[in-house]
């Protein structure tokens, strides 16, 4: 974790995240193609996926990976449709029909992050300016789609700040969440979505961190516990 490398990379992303968010709010005003909420939002989406796959490569290389046998991907996967749904349907009609063109009745399913090694998809990732429990219910229905074809990935999500309540927010040793999102998490047993917060204080709505007076730094022994976390997973496939 300690090396002259690794201390560098963390250290460069640091600085990617100070320089972007200082200048964002400039930058949407400037836009005369698109609304400034629409640049705003873009920017952290982009934002938050970079930090998280750096963080993906740099635990890698920190358990001394090689480069060679790890990717990372946001391609689609197509879940198909369950044929004991289709027995199910009332309209023999329709029953039918669906039966006759079942090669073309799926659903695309991916998340933000798809990590590989050897080819193999290992870690789900699932990346956010912020989460609220609203996104949290699509979060654990779409890894609960991609497990019916890979159920042995491990899932996350990576966020850049907090509105789920409890103290996700916190940054502390032991979180212990929230009421609501582990209640939403019960229904999904299969899934053990690990939530990981980069920037400490619940989001405020009228309190953007691109605004000056609201700017949250992002702290580098946050930076090396995601590292760590990640490592951790990582390290079985060495």
């Amino acid at each position: 974790m300690e090396s002259d490398i690794i201390k560098k990379s963390i250290d460069e992303l640091i600085t990617t995240y100070n320089n972007v968010i200082k200048v964002v709010d400039e930058e949407a005003s400037l836009n005369k193609d698109r609304a400034y909420g629409g640049v705003v939002r873009s920017v952290k989406g982009k934002l938050q996926e970079y930090i998280t796959e750096e963080i993906i490569n740099i635990a890698w290389q920190s358990i001394g990976g090689k480069d060679g046998r790890i990717s990372i991907d946001s391609k689609k996967y197509k879940i198909p449709i369950q044929k004991n749904y289709i027995t199910h349907i009332a309209d023999n009609e329709v029953k039918q029909y669906i039966m006759s063109n079942i090669s073309d009745y799926y659903f695309n399913i991916s998340v933000d992050k798809q990590v590989y090694i050897d080819k193999e998809f290992v870690i789900g990732i699932e990346c956010k300016a912020y989460t609220e429990n609203a996104m949290i219910k699509r979060i654990l229905v779409d890894f609960s789609l991609l497990k019916t074809i890979f159920p042995n990935i491990n899932c996350y999500l990576f966020e850049l700040e907090s509105q789920l309540g409890g103290d996700y927010c916190e940054l502390k040793e032991v979180t212990f969440g929230s009421k609501s999102t582990h209640t939403l998490m019960s229904y999904f047993p299969k899934i053990r979505l690990n939530i990981f917060t980069l920037l400490k204080g619940e989001r405020k709505v009228n309190k953007p961190i691109h605004k000056k007076g609201y700017f949250k730094p992002l702290e580098k022994p946050r930076i090396e516990k995601a590292i760590w976390l990640l490592a951790s997973d990582l390290k079985n496939y060495l």
